[in-house]
């Protein structure tokens, strides 16, 4: 089985969120990742990379690069809003499917509520009833199908920090009641300790549903102190709490070797979200990450 290795437009500050700038053109992240020693990539935020597929692939091709998925984050908690969502996820989608990508990384809207915002890292147990979690479960299913049905891909669902499927807990709440022929997990190992898991044991409980990975450290001794300050999220990640490939509390070795075990046989994206001035740290964080899994065989 062969693990291959990938990286995200978020490794370069580029973010969903309103009120962040992105400081790159995407032709340069794209250099970089290749540059790296990537040879995959996730979409990013909708409007980052081109959204016409011949122009897409062209610009994959002129690097060797292959697209692999896309975060899309959707409104879920209210199912008023899940017409609009699929709507959305399917426009990605199709963008995704015309350039032979994998998967839709599927995810609640995660940071623009302000208390969820405030809350990360916090959070202990579920917030939602029963009920909220079947809206938002008919939500993912629904979601799934149409893309499954209309492009074919797979969806894999993204826990997340500052959102409602943050915690162990939560995300069990979901994936418990979603179809697993549909929905896998994508494990990111970073958001998964922040919110107070063990990305190990993540492994364990799910097994062969871990279908994505995405490879984020997270620095304790930073996370501690952004629970004692009650920081919200935003400054969690400014302050550097996902820091480089084994800088951080995160046993890769471990979760590389439980997944080849499993026989998975995929990418693994590496994702260090951060919000920096430096132009040239994400170049350099993005190479050294690199490295650090040419350590680990990969």
């Amino acid at each position: 089985m062969t693990i291959r290795i990938a990286n995200a437009p978020v490794s370069w500050g580029i973010y969903e969120f309103e009120g962040i700038d992105q400081k790159f053109t995407y032709q340069q992240v794209m250099d970089q990742i290749k540059q790296t020693g990537y040879t995959g990539l996730e979409y990013g935020p909708w409007g980052f990379l081109p959204d016409d597929p011949p122009t897409l692939q062209a610009e994959l091709d002129k690097r060797g690069l292959k697209l692999l998925s896309s975060y899309v984050p959707v409104k879920l908690v209210d199912e008023s809003q899940h017409g609009e969502a699929e709507a959305h996820a399917l426009k990605v989608g199709r963008v995704l499917a015309a350039c032979d990508a994998l998967y839709v990384v599927l995810a609640d809207d995660n940071g623009v509520v302000p208390e969820l915002v405030a809350q990360a890292g916090r959070v202990s147990g579920s917030r939602l009833s029963s009920d909220e979690w079947d809206v938002i479960a008919r939500g993912v299913n629904r979601i799934a199908k149409k893309i499954f049905d209309e492009t074919g891909l797979k969806t894999v669902f993204h826990h997340h920090c500052a959102g409602y499927v943050e915690t162990p807990e939560e995300t069990r709440n979901l994936m418990d009641r979603t179809d697993p022929d549909l929905v896998g997990l994508c494990l990111d190992t970073g958001h998964w300790h922040y919110g107070g898991g063990d990305a190990m044991a993540c492994v364990r409980e799910y097994g062969e549903r871990v279908r994505y990975l995405h490879l984020k450290d997270c620095d304790e001794s930073i996370r501690q102190q952004c629970i004692t300050d009650e920081a919200p999220y935003h400054d969690a990640v400014e302050r550097g709490v996902f820091c480089e490939l084994g800088n951080g509390a995160i046993d890769f070795p471990g979760i590389i070797d439980a997944m080849e075990k499993l026989g998975y046989d995929g990418w693994a994206i590496v994702e260090q979200d951060i919000l920096t001035d430096d132009l040239d740290a994400p170049h350099a964080s993005a190479a050294r990450n690199r490295d650090y899994l040419r350590g680990l065989g990969l």
